[in-house]
């Protein structure tokens, strides 16, 4: 981070400094304070900030940032007083982003949200980007009203370029987070069901996730999965601002698509083209990805668009998102005394079982078994049962040998699967009765694909089986 002081630093959140500081790191949890630290006082579901001060200062905090309602606090470090500390980080980190430029051919901001993949396409625009800007980006999930302003302040002079993903679950969001992101690219990877409960509609879903649009300056281009039935209906006079929207897909010929998709043993390959929209990489270009499945190539082809836009050039596009490689629980693939696992747990939805099924089915060709275990799918409100239902239908058609269900939800993933021809399907409430017998069916030869929304913490089950994987081995 830059330095900051503690008058800059009220100037940009409409607050009164007392004393000054240099502020050389911003934090908002007491543990986390070094040398130079502002620490922001912010009060959350469980927990008010304002309670931490006395620690943070102990711990060596250089000023604190608290709001009007605690100003009877006393500390023998700088204070910064403002009228909510939740919007002030926002401010602040606003405008510590608007210091290093805006624009393209300044410091290129890219932003992108969708209900599934956004993690995975995030990390391949990264690799396109940082093939030619020394890159910034989202890490873990910070892609909320906290997230978001710990990634834009940990910005350095070293930086050129900022990939941000932005998540939500209610209307609004994406606008908060899109007008203090301020991008000058952005990206929808696609429009789900995921957080129907909150948002009650697909259409919501999809007028939600277009307040991207609003971080953007006029004539600034939105990338669409042009694919997807919802995003297919956007069209630029939607908009009360100018804006050049690049469509992306498989199965039409849009500004990028997709044709000749192969999957070899290592990854996936196919041919993309490029239209006239983009001189520099007009043409057809055959790019590689480590990773299996349509999905993949559907985030590969928002990277390349991305990409394109930015000037870069499809050679070193196509090395780059050779690059890739997955983050955290999203399908990750690893390999244990000849058992395939298929690590996909971070979260889940019917479209994203349709794509570990399509995975599945892909890496089980050649396999013993194909097994799939599931877990339920959180945050769907009324359209559950059908969600769960129709899963039990995309494994039965990847041909799932075996399939285990996790939770009460899940049972209708199982019953669905049976109804279309999976002859084994297993059904559990404990997870300790699911592991073990797990464990004892493994054999030489299976893959295995785990999924499930967070909440289940399928991982544990995971751990459970390559520590006994692991001891085959030895």
């Amino acid at each position: 981070m830059r330095m900051l002081t503690t008058e800059e630093i009220a100037l940009a959140t409409g607050g009164v400094a007392k004393g000054c500081a240099e502020i050389t790191s911003v934090v908002i949890d007491n543990r986390e304070v070094q040398n130079g630290s502002l620490f922001i006082a912010i009060k959350g579901e469980r927990l008010d900030g304002h309670q931490f001060v006395p620690a943070a200062v102990d711990a060596g905090a250089a000023a604190v940032m608290i709001d009007k309602a605690h100003s009877d606090i006393v500390v023998d470090v700088p204070l910064i007083i403002v009228e909510d500390t939740r919007q002030a980080f926002l401010n602040l980190s606003k405008a510590y982003r608007l210091g290093f430029g805006k624009g393209l051919d300044e410091f290129p901001v890219v932003a992108l949200t969708g209900s599934v993949g956004k993690t995975t396409t995030k990390e391949m625009i990264w690799c396109v980007l940082n093939s030619t800007y020394n890159t910034h980006k989202t890490y873990m999930n910070w892609n909320n009203d906290i997230g978001l302003p710990k990634v834009l302040l940990g910005l350095s002079n070293e930086h050129e370029a900022l990939v941000l993903e932005m998540g939500m679950d209610h209307k609004g969001e994406i606008s908060t987070l899109t007008n203090t992101g301020l991008p000058d690219v952005a990206v929808i990877t696609n429009v789900g069901v995921s957080h129907i409960e909150n948002l009650g509609s697909r259409e919501a879903i999809l007028s939600a996730k277009l307040e991207i649009v609003e971080g953007l300056s006029n004539g600034a281009p939105l990338i669409i999965n042009a694919d997807n039935d919802m995003l297919s209906t956007v069209k630029e006079s939607d908009f009360d601002k100018e804006i050049d929207i690049i469509r992306f897909g498989i199965k039409n010929h849009f500004d990028v698509y997709a044709s000749d998709i192969k999957y070899v043993d290592d990854g996936t390959v196919f041919l993309v083209h490029v239209s006239n929209k983009f001189p520099q990489n007009e043409g057809v270009h055959e790019i590689k990805i480590p990773t299996t499945g349509e999905h993949n190539v559907y985030n590969a082809l928002a990277a390349f668009s991305v990409g394109s836009v930015l000037g870069i050039n499809a050679d070193k596009i196509a090395e780059a998102l050779l690059s890739y490689a997955p983050a955290g629980m999203r399908e990750r693939i690893k390999t244990v005394n000849d058992v395939t696992i298929i690590e996909d747990c971070y979260n889940a939805s019917p479209d994203s079982v349709r794509a570990l099924s399509e995975t599945l089915k892909i890496k089980g060709e050649n396999k013993k078994r194909k097994i799939a275990v599931i877990g339920d799918m959180l945050e769907l409100g009324d359209y559950s049962e059908e969600a769960h239902s129709v899963c039990g239908e995309y494994l039965a058609k990847a041909g799932v040998d075996l399939l285990m269900t996790y939770g009460e939800k899940s049972k209708k993933t199982a019953e669905t699967a049976r109804e279309n021809g999976v002859l084994r399907v297993f059904d559990f409430d404990s997870k300790e009765e699911l592991i073990s017998k797990l464990i004892s069916i493994i054999k030489p030869g299976d893959v295995i694909a785990f999924k499930a929304s967070r909440g289940m913490k399928l991982e544990e089950v995971i751990e459970k089986v390559y520590e006994e994987l692991e001891k085959g081995e030895k």
